[in-house]
C-alpha cells in the first residue's frame, strides 16, 4: 500500500517493472532503472549522514536527474525541499536557512554560487548534476556509481513531513508550506481518480517539477503506471511535437500555455489526435478557450484548483462525469469546500454568491514553517484553510473562482474581478490571451486596464473590445484601457503576474487604437 512519498517508486517497480515510466532528455528509463537510481541516491544520502527528518533542497531544471533525486530524498526518509529553478541565489538562501536544509542538490549552474557560501548558509554538503562538476562540490553522477541499488525504505508515517513548498513571496519573503507524508500521497491519488489515469496513459508535461502542479503529475504517473513524457520547459513547438511523435494520451499544464499553443501558426498541421482528457491550473482557464481546445483537438479540458498550502490539486472535473468548463469541479474525496463572506468566516454563502473559498480536509499542509503567526491567520481552529480566492458554489456542487481576492479592482466602490473580465475578453474570436489588472484613477480609486494578445494575423480595436465586453457585463466592469502587447508576464510555473503588467509599457493604448500582433 502506497502510504508515503516514499513508497511510491518501489509500488512502481514491482507493479510495472520494465515498462517506460519515465521520457526525458533523449533516454528512457522503465519504472526498475527509476527505482534502482533513486536507491543508489538514498544510499549515499545515507552514507552522506542524512537520516530521516533531515532536510534535503532540491533545485534544478526538469531532468531525470530531478526525478531521481526527488524519489531517493523521500526513500532516505528526509524532507524533500523543491525549489523554482528560476529563483535566485539569493532567493534559495533564504529558503535553505529558513527550512533549515543540510544538503543542497541541484544542477551544476544553480548550485555554484553556494560553494562558497556553504558555511554562512549551515550546508554540509553540495551535490551536483551536469558536466564539469566543480571540485568542492559531490558529483551527483559518482553517488549514483557508488551506491547501491538495493535499499531498505526508512519507514515515515503517514503523518510525518514529506516536503517544504515555498509560495511564491509576493509580499515579502516567501514562506515554507509543510506538507505532510498523506497530503502528497493523498493529492497523487485524487488527482489519478478524477482524470482517471492508468498504464496505457502517456503524459507530456513541461510543468515545473518543483511546482506542486509539476509534482503532483510526477507522482501521478509513477503511480498508476502512465508514461511520463518531462520537457525541460514550455514551447509551443516542443509540446506539439511531443504530444505527436508519442502518441500522448493526456497533456497537463497552466492556462498561458492553452493560450499559446492555440495561438500557434502551425497548431492545425500536428496530429493531436491520441489525446483523450487534458487538465489545466494554476490559473482559471476561460471557458472560451476551453471550448476552442476541444473543437480543435477533440479532448476536453478537465479544471482543476489547488495551491501550495495544499499539496497539489484540491478540485477538479472529473473525466467519467459532468466536465463544466470555466468552473473548478467539485472537491477530491476526503475534501470539504464552503464559500463564505469575505469579511465573515462564520456566514456560509448561498448557492451563486461570491465569497470567499474555504476548504478542508487531508491535504492542508500542517502549517508554514517556523511562522506560526501566519499559520494562525490562514487555518481556523476547526481545521477551515482561508484561500484567498472569491468563489461561487453553483446546484450541483461545482466551484467557480471569481478571482483572486487580493487582485480584486475597487473601482468607485464596485468590485471588479480580473479573471471575469479576462475570461469575457478570450470569448472574442481575435484574442489569444487577455490579462487584466487595476490601475490608478484619482476619481475612482482604481480602473480596469486589459493587456491584449491577438491571434496571429488577427486584428481588433481596443473600442471593439470594450464594446464587447459591454454587450456581456455591467458598465462598471468595463475595461477603460486596452494595451495590446507581444508578451505578459509570467512566473516560473506560467501562472499571468498581474502585479507586473503595469510594467509591461509601451505606452497606453487607449480604446479607440487598433494594433496587430501574435504571440512570440
Amino acid at each position: 500500500m502506497v502510504e508515503t512519498l516514499g513508497d511510491i517508486l518501489p509500488f512502481a517497480a514491482q507493479k510495472y517493472a520494465d515498462k517506460t515510466g519515465l521520457v526525458c532528455g533523449g533516454r528512457r528509463f522503465s519504472f526498475n532503472e527509476l527505482e534502482a537510481l533513486s536507491n543508489a541516491f538514498a544510499n549515499s544520502l545515507a552514507a552522506a549522514g542524512v537520516s530521516a527528518g533531515d532536510r534535503v533542497t532540491l533545485y534544478g531544471p526538469n531532468s531525470w536527474q530531478w526525478m531521481v533525486g526527488y524519489y531517493g530524498i523521500a526513500k532516505n526518509g528526509a524532507v524533500v525541499i523543491p525549489v523554482n529553478a528560476l529563483l535566485t541565489a539569493e532567493e534559495v538562501v533564504f529558503i535553505i536557512k529558513d527550512s533549515g536544509a543540510r544538503i543542497l542538490v541541484g544542477s551544476t549552474d544553480k548550485v555554484a554560487p553556494f560553494l562558497d557560501m556553504r558555511a554562512s548558509t549551515g550546508l554540509s554538503q553540495i551535490v551536483a548534476w551536469g558536466e564539469s562538476v566543480p571540485a568542492a562540490a559531490a558529483s551527483f553522477n559518482r553517488w549514483l556509481e557508488q551506491g547501491s541499488c538495493f535499499f531498505t525504505l526508512r519507514r515515515r508515517s503517514q503523518k510525518d513531513s514529506g516536503a517544504i513548498c515555498y509560495t511564491s513571496g509576493t509580499t515579502g519573503h516567501p514562506k515554507g508550506a509543510v506538507q505532510s507524508q498523506r497530503s502528497i500521497v493523498a493529492a497523487a491519488k485524487g488527482m489519478a481518480l478524477m482524470s482517471t489515469r492508468t498504464t496505457i496513459d502517456t503524459v507530456v508535461s513541461p510543468l515545473p517539477c518543483p511546482h506542486v502542479y509539476g509534482s503532483i503529475t510526477v507522482n501521478t504517473a509513477m503511480l498508476t503506471g502512465s508514461t511520463l513524457v518531462l520537457l525541460p520547459r514550455f514551447s509551443e513547438e516542443g509540446v506539439l511535437g511531443a504530444i505527436q511523435e508519442h502518441r500522448a494520451t493526456i497533456f497537463d499544464c497552466v492556462p498561458t500555455a492553452y493560450y499559446y499553443l492555440l495561438a500557434h501558426p502551425n497548431f492545425d498541421a500536428y496530429d493531436l489526435s491520441s489525446l483523450t482528457r487534458c487538465t489545466v491550473g494554476g490559473q482559471t482557464l476561460p471557458a472560451a478557450k476551453s471550448r476552442e481546445w476541444t473543437e480543435r483537438t477533440g479532448a476536453p479540458v478537465l479544471e482543476f484548483w489547488g495551491m501550495t498550502e495544499l499539496a497539489g490539486a484540491a478540485t477538479g472535473n472529473p473525466y467519467w462525469g459532468d466536465n463544466k468548463p470555466g468552473t473548478i469541479g467539485l472537491p477530491m474525496p476526503g475534501m470539504y469546500c464552503k464559500v463564505v463572506a469575505v469579511d465573515d468566516a462564520e456566514k456560509e454563502m448561498a448557492t451563486g454568491e461570491r465569497g470567499e473559498l474555504m476548504i478542508r480536509g487531508p491535504l492542508v499542509m500542517d502549517g508554514y514553517v517556523g511562522n506560526e503567526q501566519a499559520t494562525r491567520e490562514i487555518i481556523r481552529p476547526d481545521g477551515w484553510m482561508h484561500t484567498g480566492d472569491i468563489a461561487t458554489v453553483d446546484e450541483d456542487g461545482y466551484y467557480t473562482i471569481v478571482d483572486r481576492k487580493k487582485d480584486m479592482i475597487l473601482t468607485a466602490g464596485y468590485n471588479v474581478y480580473p479573471a471575469e473580465l479576462e475570461r469575457v475578453l478570450c470569448i472574442h474570436t481575435s484574442v489569444a490571451l487577455a490579462a487584466v489588472c487595476g490601475v490608478a484613477d484619482e476619481a475612482k480609486g482604481e480602473l480596469a486596464k486589459a493587456y491584449i494578445m491577438l491571434k496571429p494575423g488577427a486584428s481588433a480595436s481596443g473600442k471593439e473590445l470594450v464594446e464587447h465586453c459591454r454587450q456581456r457585463l455591467a458598465a462598471y466592469k468595463l475595461p477603460r484601457a486596452v494595451q495590446f502587447v507581444a508578451n505578459v508576464p509570467i512566473t516560473g510555473s506560467g501562472k499571468i503576474m498581474r502585479r507586473l503588467l503595469k510594467d509591461v509599457d509601451d505606452g497606453t493604448r487607449f480604446v479607440s487604437e487598433r494594433r496587430e500582433t501574435r504571440p512570440t
